[in-house]
């Protein structure tokens, strides 16, 4: 890749964009593995200067400005829980506006870079409440004016705590040898843990984009333990943050158990900019470009410095009252966080890696683990709640990923999503553009500055995002229902989900959840499409106890016309182009009348009455 433009393509786009849908996979991925995502250099610095600027430059400005730390000494600052504090509200107005990990062409928001505000606070736009009519007053899936002043109330409700003035702690509430520290006062937190609950029950897409499932749980325990009134109400405060990070490494890294993360790091290490050169990337990969399933490398890098690192060394400083055991754990988890900022995932999710690489060092080298450790805690039973509550959303998410976006289920980087791909017959994708607040994302490209792209440059640009899904477990399941059920697939256009996702909503994380049947049927009520002209393969991520994962095929106009299951082994066995044919998968309801490679183009009173 370049610093200005992006890695050359890998076929000429005109020819490309002809070739069989299998063989351009084979071409996208293979390329991947050697270039990942081929994207100009220039872009990893604008979201390096974002990150450094934006949010570490201005967060820790706001915190002197509100507080008695000086902005040029970092000695004074480095380890007062104010700047904790802070840091994590700004990060999260960040979010919520789009100007964090959802921002840019990484995300797929290529003209303009900033989705998630544009959408939110427009009436009319799509909205997706977590449990409809069953909750009151937040059936329907459209914006409305009431919508729009409660996402204005929440950007206020963070503004709230980041403008409030913080309080010094008396000093003789501070055990010796802590430095002089500062806390928002804890009635600044209270709006926001009011406001973003409600604003999530009407749209649970401004809840998880502010990252709630990290963020709220700071918040509350500021507002519950953040009056000092003796040095074990401190202690208790920068102990439970302690449990809050290590229950988030820890949820993350037993989400990484399974088949699924090994596939995750040879894409992930192809698409960092700091490798020094492919032959490293082609470590990853069992004999690139023939054989790209994970190598030994790869298995190391995700068992042992992935999924082990993330349980061990956070149980560690869980429990360690050693300083020199607490320094080198903080210290391998701050380098685990910038390898992961260092690839540039495609969520691109720099902040929050930076920000819990940096909590480690102050949480665990500003505060002695000898005085501030669990075992120090003042009520000891209260950590039974505390736990409870931070361990809730993993431990059901695992257990029935159905019921909670994969955010709260810790699985940021397991591997294991819920996920689809969209096949669209011509002339459908330009007709998203009839949806409020959308542009197609072909047509985003074709509007690029400072060079804008061809028709078939975008079209394969769109495509290398299929080859990404193809690489990972879940995308050869996917694909196998395209070949499976459409006999057409080679005049239709196939995007990825997470791509439909962000044009459609403004935001997108890996979380199929948020572009499922409801989200179809949203887009079908709008455009009145015709049966066979949109139809989805959805899958749900895999649950810790099973080894199958379950399916979906959803056709926009008829609905959910088919449900089964795959494999996983069977998903892991395969090359991402599929060289073998799909893998099997097992129907378990069908809709009456629906059969496979027939039905999806006619209506519905058209149905045979057959069924699989």
């Amino acid at each position: 890749m370049g610093f200005i433009n992006p890695s050359p393509p890998p076929v000429e786009p005109a020819t490309f964009v002809r070739l069989p849908l299998r063989e351009r996979v084979r071409i996208l991925s293979t390329h991947w593995a050697d270039d990942g995502f081929g994207t100009p250099r220039v872009l990893h610095v604008v979201y390096v200067l974002k990150m450094l600027g934006l949010y570490f430059g201005v967060g820790i400005w706001i915190a002197s400005a509100t507080s008695g730390i000086a902005f040029t000494d970092v000695g004074s600052w480095y380890d007062n829980i104010v700047v904790y504090q802070k840091l994590a509200v700004w990060l999260m107005l960040l979010e919520v506006i789009g100007l964090g990990g959802a921002f840019g062409p990484l995300c797929g928001h290529f003209r303009p870079m900033v989705g998630n505000i544009r959408y939110w606070i427009r009436p009319g736009t799509i909205r997706m409440a977590p449990w409809g009519r069953r909750v009151p007053f937040t059936g329907g899936d459209e914006r409305t004016w009431f919508d729009v002043a409660l996402y204005v109330g929440v950007l206020a409700s963070l503004v709230y705590p980041l403008a409030a003035q913080a309080e010094p702690v008396p000093s003789q509430f501070l055990p010796a040898g802590t430095g002089a520290q500062e806390l928002v006062p804890p009635q600044y937190f209270v709006p926001i843990l009011v406001l973003m609950p409600l604003m999530g029950l009407r749209d649970k897409v401004v809840f998880l984009a502010a990252r709630s499932e990290q963020y709220l749980p700071i918040m509350l325990f500021s507002a519950l333990f953040g009056t000092i009134a003796s040095t074990a109400d401190f202690v208790d405060l920068v102990v439970v943050f302690k449990v809050v990070i290590c229950v988030v490494w820890i949820g993350a890294g037993v989400s990484k158990l399974g088949a699924h993360f090994e596939n995750v790091i040879p894409p992930m290490v192809s698409n960092s900019p700091a490798m020094p050169g492919r032959w490293i990337k082609r470590l990853h990969y069992r004999d690139a470009p023939h054989d790209l399933r994970p190598s030994r490398v790869a298995w190391f890098m995700a068992h042992v410095g992935g999924t082990a690192v993330e349980i061990i060394v956070p149980v560690t400083l869980l429990l360690t009252t050693n300083a020199t055991v607490a320094l080198v754990g903080a210290l391998v988890m701050l380098a685990f966080h910038l390898f992961i900022t260092s690839t540039f995932p495609l969520a691109v999710p720099l902040e929050w890696n930076v920000f819990f690489g940096f909590i480690a060092i102050v949480l665990w080298v500003g505060f002695d683990p000898g005085t501030y450790n669990i075992w120090s805690f003042s009520e000891p039973w209260l950590l039974v709640p505390v736990f409870a509550l931070l361990t809730f959303g993993p431990i059901l998410g695992n257990l029935r990923p159905d019921l909670v976006s994969f955010l709260p289920s810790m699985r940021q980087y397991a591997g294991n999503w819920a996920s689809a791909v969209w096949a669209m017959k011509p002339g459908v994708e330009e007709r998203l553009n009839e949806l409020p607040g959308v542009e197609n994302q072909i047509d985003q490209l074709q509007r690029m500055l400072p060079t804008p792209y061809e028709r078939d440059d975008a079209d394969l640009t769109l495509q290398k995002t299929i080859a990404w899904r193809a690489m990972h477990s879940q995308g050869r399941g996917l694909f196998s229902l395209l070949y499976t059920h459409l006999d057409d697939i080679e005049s239709r256009t196939v995007r990825e989900g997470e791509l439909m996702c962000t044009t459609i909503l403004g935001f997108n994380f890996g979380d199929g959840h948020l572009h499922d049947a409801r989200l179809i049927a949203a887009v079908q009520k709008r455009l009145g499409l015709e049966p066979g002209d949109l139809v989805v393969m959805w899958v749900e991520s895999q649950p810790i106890h099973r080894r199958t994962q379950e399916y979906q095929v959803i056709d926009a106009a008829l609905g959910v016309v088919e449900r089964g299951t795959w494999n996983v082994a069977d998903c892991v066995a395969q090359q991402p182009w599929l060289p073998d044919g799909p893998v099997p998968v097992q129907a378990t309801w069908t809709a009456e009348g629906y059969v496979r490679r027939r039905t999806l183009g006619v209506a519905p009173e058209q149905l045979d009455g057959s069924s699989v």
